[in-house]
């Protein structure tokens, strides 16, 4: 018995070794294996943390099943996984239309000029001072980033704009007497592109009491791309920050510069808060107290602006 399994190893053994050496070739097969592992890791990556791991596991119990029904010999529930995985695929596409969208433009993003470290810190600068105007006079905005996720497709009208945004064209936008002051300013590529436009509403119910619907559009269009949403409510002045469905509320100025560069700073998968695991803050703690100390002026006075510009380019530099 021992003997003949033996044998039957080393015969099939002998058909690997074989089959290897006339079909393989060191070096083309070796490209090819890493070329599939990366792609296979890549793939990770763009899924983690999205609903597409919950559906890829789901699929894996379907593949399970599909073998203990062949195994028992079941032929019914073998005709019914055959047929709905032919036309599994198309089912994936439909699914999965946004989140294929959002990958090959990830893919592309590499191909297309991003802003510079000191571009980005200009226009978060523009962009708090602008809140924090908006703050002291108690009017609502809604300003949205987009990342690498396109807000095209999930906005609807407002009023074409190309312009490099400041702190006087954003408050202009958003005082009660402007037209497009009720709708959000989308910012694309460093440039404000579109004002007025109006955002999908997030459908859930476990959003913090008080919060109204330029929060509900800011959580909206957070689940649905990886945009970065600010909000300045009209009703208390408040300012919060979006990324992801969560917000961080009641943030003052060296707070939201904080906040902002921290949500712009992460890659995909990545939308989550994380807490400062000793406790200390480090960098951000570090950076919230130099820039504490350039808002502690007047917030009326015309120092409180230059002194915000001016700790916003000793950071940059």
């Amino acid at each position: 018995m021992i003997a003949y399994a033996l044998e039957a190893i080393y015969g099939r053994a002998s058909a690997i070794i074989a089959f290897l050496q006339e079909n393989y070739s060191p070096f083309r097969d070796t490209i090819e294996i890493l070329i599939v592992a990366a792609l296979i890791y890549a793939l990770l990556i763009l899924v983690r943390g999205t609903r597409a791991t919950q559906v890829l596991i789901g699929v894996a119990a379907l593949v399970a099943f599909r073998g203990l029904a062949a195994a028992a010999e079941l032929q019914t529930l073998i005709w019914i996984f055959d047929n709905f995985f032919a036309y599994f695929p198309i089912i994936l596409a439909i699914l999965f239309a946004d989140d294929i969208r959002r990958a090959l433009a990830r893919v592309g993003r590499g191909f297309v000029p991003r802003l510079t470290e000191r571009q980005e810190s200009e226009l978060l600068e523009e962009i708090v001072r602008a809140c924090q105007t908006l703050k002291q006079r108690q009017v609502g905005a809604l300003i949205v980033i987009e990342r690498e996720s396109g807000l095209d497709d999930h906005v609807q009208g407002g009023a074409e704009i190309d312009a490099i945004p400041s702190k006087e064209l954003l408050v202009s936008l958003f005082m009660t007497n402007s037209p497009l002051h009720d709708g959000a300013v989308l910012l694309q590529h460093g440039r404000l592109r579109r004002a007025g436009a109006i955002l999908p509403l997030t459908l859930r119910t476990d959003l913090p009491e008080g919060v109204g619907t330029r929060h509900r559009a800011a959580v909206g269009i957070s689940e649905l791309t990886d945009a970065v949403v600010v909000v300045v409510s009209e009703e208390t002045g408040s300012i919060s920050a979006v990324m992801g469905g969560e917000l961080a509320r009641d943030l003052d100025a060296p707070e939201l510069r904080v906040t902002l560069r921290d949500y712009l700073s992460r890659g995909p998968g990545e939308d989550e808060i994380e807490d400062d695991p000793e406790g200390d803050g480090d960098s951000d703690g570090e950076s919230a107290e130099a820039e504490s100390d350039a808002t502690a002026s007047d917030p009326n006075s015309d120092e409180f602006d230059s002194a915000a510009v001016a700790s916003g380019r000793a950071a940059r530099s």
